[in-house]
């Protein structure tokens, strides 16, 4: 019989708590902005019709989307991003949502991918989207909530590169061929920051282009001034705050996706430079492809983890415990009651508690509470429980003072 293997599968991660409030510290800075930009709350399912996903990214990303039947023969799919399935609720719920609707979602999806440093097969992204507008305002709200999601972080440098897909297209149109059409060059365009002019030019040969033509189409990019429509965007998004230093104009820039109309854009943060933190755009067709309607939609969805890694990197996330705040010892059985009873009082003034479990020394429990970063610790024992008092120890200093415990109470808030 074969060994069971205790362990995750590969490219699938467990988060111990510390990792865990991590991550949550950053969610909740995202949801805060989010919040704060009108953005609503969107859940989807995991599982997705895989006739709802395949065909909407183009051939290469079908390739990585998780695809199975279920019991009943039906062809099922994990969500390979919170774009698709919530074009679907747009054209499910059409009759039920506001004519401009804007999301937020947060949420796993998956991907079949190659896992490899900062790469996963399961990880969380955040998407923002706001639906039924073709105004270049809405396209600039989703540019200056994401420079302000990654300011409140705390980020010390954040770049937002800007293109035009109607650049891309009018500009590559002419090199397009029946072997090789438009969006396929645009896919390996996109590839020009991680792996260089060569390559790309390379592989453009290997779709059927000529060298020459290769060539003429990356100086063609490289070349392109900025459009009207994006000149526009890019006004609004400093109007909204965002510093002009921050906002950056890059022809090259591509996306691979198919379904992008329009804007696109991507976050780089320069002191982690790991290849991009987001991307986004304009998407006008692809709610009418799924349900028919026609419904313009521009957004961008975030690389949670990557985010994650780079705040913990920059030490933006604080370095204390931020989840329990007070330690009540267990000194013994008969002065158990009265520590209970001060958890309850602390946890009704909402600060968090975890009483010690077991009646260990003394020693041993604040060896517990310094392993969990906890940073106070309450004593009662027979003289505090004489006194009706309790002994506050702070554990980073080390000092420790007798009080009643409305006073621990006032000093703890």
């Amino acid at each position: 019989m074969a060994k069971t293997l205790l362990q995750a599968p590969k490219g699938f991660r467990d988060f111990l708590p510390e990792e865990k409030r991590r991550r949550d510290f950053v969610m909740q800075k995202i949801k805060q902005v989010f919040e704060l930009f009108g953005f609503e709350p969107l859940e989807t399912p995991a599982l997705e019709y895989a006739s709802v996903l395949l065909g909407k990214y183009g051939e290469e990303a079908d390739k990585m989307v998780y695809t199975f039947k279920d019991r009943g023969g039906r062809q099922l799919a994990l969500r390979y991003d919170q774009t698709v399935p919530t074009a679907r609720v747009l054209a499910q719920y059409q009759n039920q949502l506001p004519k401009y609707f804007r999301r937020y979602q947060l949420q796993n999806v998956f991907r079949s991918d190659k896992p490899q440093k900062g790469r996963y097969r399961e990880f969380t992204q955040c998407d923002i989207d706001i639906f039924g507008s073709p105004s270049p305002l809405a396209d600039a709200e989703i540019v200056a909530c994401t420079y302000f999601v990654f300011k409140n972080i705390g980020y010390p440098n954040i770049i937002l590169k800007l293109n035009d897909r109607q650049i891309l297209f009018e500009i590559l149109e002419k090199f397009a061929t029946k072997k090789t059409p438009v969006l396929s060059i645009i896919q390996t365009i996109d590839k020009l920051d991680k792996k260089g002019q060569s390559a790309v030019i390379k592989e453009l040969t290997q779709k059927g282009l000529t060298q020459e033509s290769s060539q003429k189409a990356l100086r063609a990019i490289q070349s392109a001034k900025i459009s009207d429509n994006l000149q526009e965007i890019l006004d609004y998004s400093q109007q909204l705050g965002v510093p002009k230093k921050s906002l950056e104009f890059s022809p090259t820039l591509a996306r691979g996706l198919d379904y992008y109309t329009g804007m696109i854009f991507e976050v780089i943060i320069p002191d982690y430079p790991v290849g991009s933190f987001g991307g986004g755009g304009r998407y006008d067709n692809l709610i009418k492809q799924l349900g028919g309607i026609d419904m313009p939609a521009v957004g961008i969805a975030y690389g949670f983890d990557r985010m994650v890694e780079a705040a913990v990197k920059l030490k933006l996330i604080p370095s204390k415990n931020i989840g329990t705040k007070v330690l009540i010892t267990n000194f013994d059985n008969q002065n158990l009651k009265k520590s209970l009873n001060a958890a309850q009082q602390l946890r009704n003034q909402q600060i968090s508690v975890e009483v010690y479990p077991a009646t260990e020394s003394l020693p041993k429990q604040l060896k517990f509470a310094n392993q969990k970063g906890i940073p106070f610790v309450i004593i009662i024992g027979p003289d505090e429980a004489k006194a009706n008092q309790v002994t506050l120890k702070d554990m980073t200093t080390g000092k420790q003072q007798t009080l009643s415990l409305n006073q621990v109470i006032n000093k703890l808030k």
